[in-house]
């Protein structure tokens, strides 16, 4: 484990925000977390890529930086692979070792952003496909029995961007290792209308490496780079809200996006709210809504946690008041009141 006090978190958050811990610990090993001291929410704080969080303070105790890494075939059939993948490695780099090891399933979530610890904590999803689709379980540490549990995907208790490890227990788990149930068989999961028209080849000729090219097409094309433009990907969730709503404001709002969602409700697009309220472009600070995409927020050079979350703020309440839809930052907004 490497110690360093009073660091900055600057070049550890792809939003590229100024803060400072008082202690970083990263941790390299699973048995570095032996070592630590218990975690307080109060004052520490647990981080893998920096993708999805927002400083809006400093941090006054310890950030734990989670870098354990790691890549093992744990079972092979010869269909399907269960793979454990360290949670500290990149989920982009890990999709493409997955295509190189003819694995497939991962390929719809390619590019984005974070580490793999991250994924069942958002329970990322991208292009018509959830990481609920292919984890087998989890493997970390647990803060209040000091003890390594096995959680299996029931126990993470997915849902859209949600889990046991965001919502309903933040802080009580140090994720250490992911596994992953891969098939040896293609099988494109092409349901996205907007996925099948970037493939080169017709559907039913496409391969896995063609999915993955098409999604990174996509994603470069849609989102901002957060190498050149400091961001955090999507900034708010897509409101799921019951059919009448639904119904409502499409009669309202006849060109609203909107697409069924696995509990029976509707899914309707966030960005085109967002856009509609005349918001692209709109700054706060060094914060502003991005030009290229209505649900990227960006640092345009200098923005704080605070711009960022105003912005975020001015946001919600502009959908709200003109579709009396809530949103939902995707981000965790790290604020200590100490």
């Amino acid at each position: 484990m490497k110690a360093t006090p009073d660091a900055s978190l600057q070049a550890l958050n792809s939003f590229g925000l100024s803060a400072q811990a008082r202690l970083l610990a990263v941790i390299e090993h699973e048995e570095d977390i032996l070592a630590l001291p218990a975690f307080d929410p109060a004052f520490d704080f647990m981080m893998g890529g920096g993708s999805n969080v927002i400083f809006v303070s400093d941090v006054p105790g310890t950030l734990y930086l989670n870098r354990i890494t790691g890549k093992h075939i744990v079972d092979d059939n010869g269909s399907t692979v269960r793979v454990e993948i360290g949670a500290g490695e990149n989920w982009h780099q890990l999709v493409r070792w997955s295509l190189d090891q003819g694995l497939h399933g991962l390929e719809n979530l390619a590019l984005i952003p974070g580490s793999v610890g991250a994924a069942p904590i958002q329970n990322i999803g991208a292009y018509g496909v959830e990481l609920s689709s292919v984890l087998e379980s989890v493997t970390a540490w647990d803060w209040y029995s000091a003890s390594w549990v096995s959680l299996s995907r029931e126990d993470c208790r997915l849902a859209y961007r949600d889990s046991l490890f965001r919502s309903a227990e933040p802080d009580r788990y140090l994720i250490t290792s992911v596994e992953f149930k891969l098939s040896r068989q293609f099988k494109p999961q092409l349901d996205h209308a907007e996925l099948r028209e970037e493939l080169c080849h017709p559907p039913d000729k496409a391969s896995a490496r063609d999915v993955f090219d098409a999604v990174v097409r996509l994603r470069r094309r849609k989102l901002p780079d957060p190498s050149l433009t400091g961001n955090a990907g999507s900034f708010f969730k897509n409101p799921i809200v019951d059919e009448n709503i639904a119904r409502e404001l499409q009669e309202h709002h006849p060109g609203i996006p909107r697409w069924p969602s696995p509990d029976g409700r509707t899914k309707v697009s966030a960005a085109w709210m967002i856009e509609s309220c005349g918001l692209k472009g709109v700054r706060e600070g060094g914060a502003g809504v991005s030009e290229q995409h209505a649900l990227a927020i960006v640092n345009h050079g200098g923005a704080s946690g605070h711009d960022v979350s105003t912005l975020a703020v001015e946001i919600q309440k502009a959908v709200y008041e003109r579709f009396g839809v809530r949103l939902e930052p995707e981000p965790r907004l790290v604020e200590f009141d100490v």
